[in-house]
């Protein structure tokens, strides 16, 4: 199954150096979920903030549960600060 993973602000280092921009696409198992996404490229569970499917809201804990499909586009953000 492929899909799309986009990772933004501070996580896009943990995209392959020859990674153009801010997308990957990925070939994962049948079933795979939002952390074995994340797994995939090293990217630390604790780092990722925001979690979008197909620009739609995921909540933490749905991250285990929610089954990505082929052609899904994946997008992580790590916790955003102001001040």
């Amino acid at each position: 199954m492929n899909i799309t993973l986009k990772l933004y602000a501070t996580l896009r280092d943990y995209l392959p150096p020859d990674t153009p921009g801010s997308q990957l696409r990925l070939d994962l198992p049948e079933a795979a979920t939002i952390p074995e996404a994340l797994a995939s490229v090293a990217v630390p569970p604790g780092l990722a903030h925001i979690v979008m499917i197909n620009g739609r809201h995921v909540v933490r804990p749905q991250w285990g549960q929610r089954i990505l499909r082929d052609g899904d586009e994946l997008a992580v953000w790590p916790a955003i600060g102001g001040g």
